[in-house]
């Protein structure tokens, strides 16, 4: 038993190790000419559960961690109801984005839309840290992100589910969440107010967040 604690711990460190000079790479990227850097990156955990948020906004550059303006306080209040702290949050889950610099503004206001070509330019990133770590869980956060995996008509027909998917060679839980944008209502109307009880009542329940709890 003792070798196979030590055998999983090395894992980790192996994989730690990885994400870390991942992250480096990450940080030194300048593809997109349009993107404002910082590149916005989450502690190199190795977690079995990934979030996926959308695009850093204008305030994320300066405080150096992703989701650390205002609407990442709504998604951590989500998080505190359902057991976990937006600490320990990030300090056990990786925080990914579709996009990892801010796009910019906007100029009819609020920020920039990323395009196709820089969605998919910086796509490799995420690709590869699915695949260092073979996550179980995804969770995406906001129409963009849950678009990179599953058609979005409308939020309704995709929030409040699991959806059981292969990304990239991985089978994967996913539970959508809307974005917490304070310039959303959808989160705070019906039945997206209810949508997102039945998603966090989700997340709750699953193995590798309640491993995270635990």
């Amino acid at each position: 038993m003792i070798y196979i604690i030590d055998e999983t711990m090395a894992g980790i460190v192996n994989t730690i190790e990885l994400i870390q000079s991942h992250q480096k790479a990450l940080a030194a990227c300048r593809l997109c000419p349009a993107m404002i850097p910082p590149v916005i990156l989450g502690q190199p955990v190795a977690s079995e559960i990934l979030l996926i948020g959308q695009a850093p906004g204008d305030k994320e550059g300066g405080l150096g961690r992703p989701f650390a303006w205002t609407a990442g306080k709504t998604l951590f209040k989500w998080f505190a109801s359902i057991g976990l702290s937006e600490q320990d949050f990030r300090q056990q889950v990786y925080m990914s984005a579709v996009c990892r610099c801010f796009p910019g503004k906007n100029p009819k206001g609020g920020d920039r839309v990323p395009d196709k070509k820089e969605i998919a330019t910086c796509s490799q990133w995420l690709h590869k840290e699915i695949e260092l770590l073979q996550p179980r869980l995804l969770i995406p956060v906001g129409k963009l992100a849950i678009a990179q995996y599953l058609p979005v008509n409308k939020l309704v027909d995709v929030i409040g589910k699991k959806h059981e998917l292969q990304v990239h060679g991985v089978t994967v839980d996913m539970i959508p969440l809307p974005h917490p944008s304070g310039a959303s209502t959808w989160h705070r109307m019906s039945p997206g107010k209810e949508l997102l009880a039945q998603a966090l009542d989700l997340l709750a329940q699953h193995e590798s967040w309640r491993r995270l709890s635990a």
